[in-house]
């Protein structure tokens, strides 16, 4: 064998062993995932009143809430300064432990709670454009759905459990990409499997039980459940899903439920939010 070949198989395994380390590096962390903030849209959809369901079609047109709700994560990959650092800190909230977010001052920049407010007024100005409201719609979606993600309460010590490394099923990871992804993945179903199974269990008990429209209370909730969910053995698999894909579905139902709680509030007719 020639050196020359000998040279390109060592470089072409050197290549392979990178791709491969490339592929067992945990993604960035979206909450929810793709499949959990569709599920959150596609559960509130149909809660929706007909006037906020009127509303949400004149600004969305024919896209649907499940569309509409993974959208500002799609947009995290454009290069522009908005969206690499500008809007990164409206997708989340820091509690640390033992505080409740009343006591917490939002950075300058903003949290998930301030940009949720700041959008709400967009879409309730008729004379903002379109687009504008477009985009205010799908973040108000995607920041419910956020909420009620426990790792998007985070505790300021391992950014929302990124820094948390685990292996789920023996692929390294982190503790957030399981919470946004591993768990909901693991049951292989689609969106709209697990949102049509999901939203037959939420019973009119259910809904009352978690009728509210404040983000703050949806942040109490999360935070709670966030100190419960750190594993003391970072090597997850069978047993972990079993103790959590309960308190997974919950979230998703609740978010999907506040979802459609929030929107119907914010489009009441004759009265606006405060």
């Amino acid at each position: 064998m020639s050196v020359t070949i000998v040279r390109h198989a060592a470089a072409m395994r050197h290549i392979a062993l990178a791709v491969s380390a490339l592929l067992t590096l945990p993604s960035p962390a979206h909450a929810w995932g793709k499949t959990g903030h569709r599920v959150v849209g596609a559960i509130a959809e149909p809660l929706l009143t007909p006037a906020a369901r009127t509303a949400v079609r004149r600004i969305l047109g024919v896209e649907t809430m499940a569309e509409a709700s993974n959208w500002p994560d799609f947009m995290r990959a454009d290069p522009a300064p908005y969206w690499q650092r500008q809007s990164t800190p409206w997708h989340y909230v820091t509690v640390p432990a033992g505080k409740s977010y009343a006591q917490v001052t939002p950075p300058p920049e903003g949290d998930a709670v301030t940009a949720l407010r700041r959008f709400s007024a967009t879409v309730q100005d008729t004379s903002a454009p379109l687009a504008e409201r477009q985009a205010a719609l799908r973040f108000i979606i995607h920041i419910v759905g956020d909420l009620h993600q426990p790792l998007h309460a985070g505790n300021g010590n391992d950014k929302g459990g990124n820094e948390m490394q685990v292996t789920f099923f023996g692929r390294p990871t982190n503790l957030h990409s399981v919470w946004d992804s591993g768990l909901i993945d693991d049951e292989q179903l689609s969106y709209s499997e697990l949102a049509t199974w999901l939203a037959a269990r939420i019973t009119p008990t259910d809904r009352r039980a978690w009728a509210s429209t404040d983000p703050v209370a949806w942040i109490t909730e999360s935070a709670a459940l966030r100190d419960q969910i750190y594993p003391t053995d970072p090597a997850l698999s069978y047993g972990y899903v079993y103790q959590n894909k309960a308190r997974v579905e919950q979230r998703l139902e609740m978010g999907g439920v506040r979802l459609a709680d929030y929107l119907n509030a914010l489009f009441q007719p004759s009265r606006k939010r405060r």
